[in-house]
């Protein structure tokens, strides 16, 4: 399957291993990966570069979904995918209104994981 990189995935977790073992699948699959460890992070170091966000929901300083209620119009329109083991319907509900394309329960199913970010990731330009 000759086609060109599935593009750039930002994760953001506040678990080590969480973020390195997603790390190591989606490299396996052609995928650019950046870590961040929280959302503040992620907010300072985000350039503009398209890809998609890989985001935790349950983080100790700030939780997914207000991060991207707070600073999803900075994003540029970066897709984003949220992951978590225990998502209540009402914070579902708050993070489609703020713009969270789709959602994953952890522990995440690996096929499911990688054909999501193939979609969303994807660059303009792919046909």
């Amino acid at each position: 399957m000759a086609e060109a990189a599935p593009g750039r995935i930002y994760i953001v977790d506040d678990d080590e291993s969480v973020r390195d073992s997603l790390k190591f699948l989606l490299r396996l699959y052609g995928f650019e990966v950046d870590l961040y460890a929280s959302c503040q992070d992620f907010a300072a170091a985000f350039d503009g570069t398209p890809g998609c966000l890989l985001l935790d929901q349950h983080m100790p300083e700030m939780t997914g979904v207000d991060f991207v209620e707070r600073h999803g119009g900075r994003l540029g329109g970066l897709p984003i995918l949220m992951m978590s083991a225990n998502l209540e319907a009402e914070t579902r509900e708050r993070a489609l209104r703020a713009g969270v394309v789709a959602f994953l329960e952890k522990p995440v199913d690996t096929t499911r994981l990688v054909d999501e970010l193939s979609r969303l990731a994807a660059p303009a330009s792919r046909p």
